[in-house]
């Protein structure tokens, strides 16, 4: 939290520092055809959609009452509080280059946000229950894949700057400690 206080600070000074222009002109620079598509294709795995579709998945097939209530809550909840924070900063997005359109503000980047609280949760319920320690470290490394791989995606495509990036990555695991004990808490009780 302290991370992301320092940045919002930044922000709320209406700072746009050297790192997110440098950051920013290093992934205007880089563009290219090759991979264009698939930072977009990378970037959809932190959309809505694509979350709530794995969401019913997750929901329709496990098995424990308990998880499958929570994963979608951790959703909405982290959902309903990066719109919130970005609705109360309103640090309006760069727009230099755009590779897609996006509306809405900038800080926190919700794609973000949301994937790290969204695939960390996944991560932290993965950590606790497979016993197949190399099953566990491949999920666990994809899944940390996906997250990176989402927040570049949001710099590369022009819609964020860095400190949108990374302070969303601190607020989620800040939240995500808080989620995860509450859950565990929860989850202890018979």
């Amino acid at each position: 939290m302290i991370l992301f206080s320092a940045i919002l600070e930044d922000i709320l000074d209406y700072d746009i520092n050297q790192f997110d222009v440098a950051s920013y002109n290093v992934a205007s620079k880089v563009i290219s055809d090759t991979i264009t598509p698939i930072a977009k294709i990378i970037t959809r795995l932190g959309n809505a959609e694509t979350l709530i579709f794995i969401t019913i998945i997750l929901v329709v097939s496990i098995k424990d009452k308990k998880i499958r209530l929570a994963i979608p809550i951790n959703l909405l909840c982290a959902s309903v509080l990066n719109f919130i924070l970005k609705n109360i900063i309103q640090r309006p997005r760069p727009n230099e280059f755009r590779i897609i359109d996006q509306s809405g503000y900038s800080f926190p980047s919700g794609h973000s946000m949301v994937s790290m609280a969204f695939y960390g949760f996944l991560i932290y319920l993965i950590f606790k229950n497979v016993k197949n320690n190399y099953i566990k470290a491949l999920l666990i490394f994809i899944l940390t894949c996906i997250i990176i791989m989402i927040g570049l995606s949001r710099v590369y495509l022009g819609v964020h700057y860095t400190s949108d990036v990374l302070g969303g990555f601190l607020l989620a695991l800040s939240y995500l400690t808080l989620y995860t004990a509450f859950f565990k808490t929860i989850s202890n009780k018979n």
